[in-house]
């Protein structure tokens, strides 16, 4: 689910740790942070996270666990917009006042 924050004011990965995420790497151009919901570290929202001029534009989705790998690699995820999903992004629009 892609979710855009127009002009922001604010180093998108202070933002993103107000809201309870955690940093774990930057590649290029892309951030990546996760929010576990359990101490097992699954579910989790996982965020793709990247500055457009003055917008930052968040991928995200739900890992339900770890990814298996075998003959095909198997992601877990979800990225409707519905359910928890749903509940999430509103939950980061009301914290970071998008």
């Amino acid at each position: 689910m892609k979710l855009e924050i127009k002009t922001i004011r604010e180093n998108p990965v202070s933002l993103l740790r107000r809201a309870g995420y955690t940093f774990q790497r930057k590649e290029e151009n892309e951030m990546s942070f996760i929010l576990p919901l359990a101490s097992a570290g699954f579910p989790r929202f996982h965020i793709y996270a990247s500055v457009s001029g003055l917008d930052l534009i968040i991928n995200i989705h739900l890992d339900q666990k770890k990814e298996t790998y075998g003959n095909d690699t198997r992601h877990h995820g979800e990225y409707e917009n519905e359910g928890a999903l749903q509940r999430e992004t509103e939950r980061i629009r009301g914290i970071i006042g998008a």
